[in-house]
């Protein structure tokens, strides 16, 4: 698959900004970056920083040298999830370690990044193990700046296909714990909000979420229509900081036949 070229990334980067974004990320679903990848990259950072927005990314595991060159060109916020606890990550992920992703996050942090890092929820684990990923988070040098928590969204033909279905109340006690534990952090609602009612949304952000991504689609699952998102913010009295709208993760590097569908405009933090 292509690398998307400079220019498409730069068009969509000011069509983000028309809509209000300040903060542009962009991802590719890489076990960690390729050298040989790293410069245009690099030009993708600089290029969005020149608009005057903030820029995320999410490339998968770095080393110190990819750390540093990241953030010598300019990006602000790196994406590292650790998706759940230590004692079950083994029985859904086997390409990496959770070590290597503790060691990323350190990395990122380290080289004067801001980190994004959460996890995802309903992929079969037990309660003890989303109070694990969320101690795991709280217990970092330093709590990240944002916290996405997701929920999953199974998809046919995938091991966790057939995986029951999160009860709603234990997705909202979620995110109460991670308010209650990350105080300062952004804790946003991510993959997921497309299953959810109004009533469990709103639960959420009673509890302590304070940030969303909204468009039509969040990578490759759906989410709410941004009108929808709007109308039930205006219903619960939740106004978007002036200034603070971000765009959703993430923008694919990777071109291919529904890169267009994996894209969406803006995001809004609320407050």
């Amino acid at each position: 698959e292509k690398l998307l070229e400079l220019e498409a990334v730069i068009e969509r980067a000011r069509a983000a900004r028309a809509q209000g974004a300040t903060r542009f990320c962009m991802g590719a679903a890489w076990r960690s970056p390729h050298d040989r990848d790293l410069p245009a990259v690099l030009d993708m950072v600089r290029a969005v920083k020149a608009l005057g927005l903030e820029t995320c990314m999410t490339l998968g595991m770095l080393s110190e040298t990819q750390s540093r060159a990241l953030a010598d060109a300019g990006l602000d916020y790196y994406n590292h999830n650790l998706d759940t606890s230590p004692e079950y990550y083994g029985e859904i992920i086997t390409t990496r370690t959770y070590q290597d992703r503790l060691e990323t996050l350190d990395r990122v942090r380290r080289a004067g990044m801001k980190v994004c890092a959460g996890g995802i929820l309903g992929m079969g684990e037990g309660l003890a193990d989303r109070a694990g990923l969320l101690v795991q988070l709280a217990n970092l040098p330093v709590h990240p700046e944002s916290v996405p928590i997701n929920q999953l969204v199974p998809v046919a033909g995938t091991p966790l296909a057939d995986a029951e279905t999160l009860d709603p109340f234990d997705f909202v006690r979620t995110i109460a714990v991670a308010r209650i534990l990350m105080p300062a952090s952004h804790v946003r609602l991510s993959a997921g909000r497309e299953s959810m009612n109004e009533q469990t949304q709103a639960l959420a952000f009673f509890a302590g979420a304070n940030s969303i991504f909204y468009g039509e689609k969040l990578l490759t699952t759906p989410n709410p229509d941004a009108d929808a998102d709007r109308t039930l913010f205006a219903r619960l009295g939740i106004r978007p900081e002036a200034g603070l709208a971000e765009p959703p993760m993430d923008v694919p590097l990777y071109q291919n036949q529904d890169a267009a569908g994996l894209w969406y405009d803006a995001a809004a933090r609320t407050g």
